[in-house]
């Protein structure tokens, strides 16, 4: 069994998809049709930069989606007929709901420009922020956070894999954590540079944001389950997967447990579009899968032919 992967925040990258659009057709009408429905030369921020105005979240989550789904119709397969599960990671689930049908494109790429929007204006920038706990586990993670908090927010954000796992919360308690992390026994603890707390309770507005603007578009039922960040479970009913969207932003994304899900549910098989840090991570959760990560016309074409 097979699942298609889609990537999230922190993938982008100046240059992302200029190649790709240079070498295929359907590859170029994704960008493009993703400017239209934005109403913004977004690819040529993709192409050009500058990198400052790509990290911009409301800039990177449709950036990030559109190079994936560029990728996908390169490949040119029929998602029911190739894969068994689709997931992403954060606005990577919306990405992985376009490829199956749940939205069209332009109706992806609005909201996630909107969702970018909405995150930002939830906490001022300096009130929050996120660090990377490395050499630890969820539990530890969590153990962390709880002794951090002193009255803030400070929760685990992403429980990504064995190895690492990110917290989010207001600043106070995110540096406090980092001065904790080594001594209850991380390896390590990174700040991240992200402009706010995703997946904590402070992004409520955001959520707040997202639950109408999901109540006013309609959901189809995706081609193939897809495995929910909240829940790390398949779904594949619209009304579920409207409200996990809306969960998502301030919930944890439990992506260890919906690969390690996956793999129990008999998906060996795992490939990456549009992205190279979900494959690492695959492999720590479950080091007997195969793992491929696509991005370029070269991958692109290796993968097809071993789908084909």
């Amino acid at each position: 069994m097979r699942a298609f992967l889609f990537p999230g925040q922190g993938s982008q990258a100046v240059g992302m998809g200029a190649a790709l659009a240079a070498a295929s057709r359907a590859a170029a009408d994704v960008f493009a049709e993703v400017d239209e429905a934005l109403g913004q030369n977004l690819f040529r921020l993709m192409r050009d930069g500058p990198e400052d105005e790509l990290k911009l979240t409301e800039n990177a989550q449709p950036a990030i989606m559109a190079h994936s789904i560029a990728v996908l119709r390169t490949l040119g397969v029929d998602v029911a007929g190739s894969t068994n599960f689709v997931a992403g990671h954060s606005l990577g689930e919306y990405s992985a709901l376009c490829a199956a049908g749940t939205f069209d494109l332009a109706t992806t790429a609005k909201l996630l420009k909107l969702r970018g929007q909405a995150m930002q204006r939830a906490v001022p920038v300096g009130v929050g922020a996120m660090a990377a706990l490395l050499g630890a586990d969820l539990e530890l993670a969590q153990q962390i956070a709880d002794a951090a908090a002193q009255g803030e927010v400070c929760t685990v954000a992403n429980d990504n894999d064995p190895t690492q796992v990110v917290i989010s919360g207001h600043k106070g308690a995110i540096d406090r954590a980092i001065e904790l992390a080594k001594e209850m026994g991380a390896k390590r603890a990174l700040p991240l540079p992200v402009s706010a707390p995703f997946h904590c309770p402070l992004m409520q507005p955001a959520a707040d944001a997202m639950a109408d603007a999901l109540g006013a578009v309609t959901l189809a039922a995706p081609a193939v389950p897809l495995f929910a960040n909240v829940t790390a479970q398949p779904t594949n009913d619209p009304d579920t997967i409207r409200n996990q969207l809306v969960e998502q932003v301030t919930g944890m994304v439990r992506w260890r447990e919906s690969v390690a899900n996956m793999f129990d549910a008999g998906v060996h098989d795992f490939v990456e579009l549009g992205g190279k840090v979900l494959g690492g991570m695959v492999r720590r959760i479950t080091p007997d899968a195969q793992v491929t990560s696509v991005v370029t016309i070269e991958d692109i074409e290796a993968l097809a032919k071993e789908i084909a």
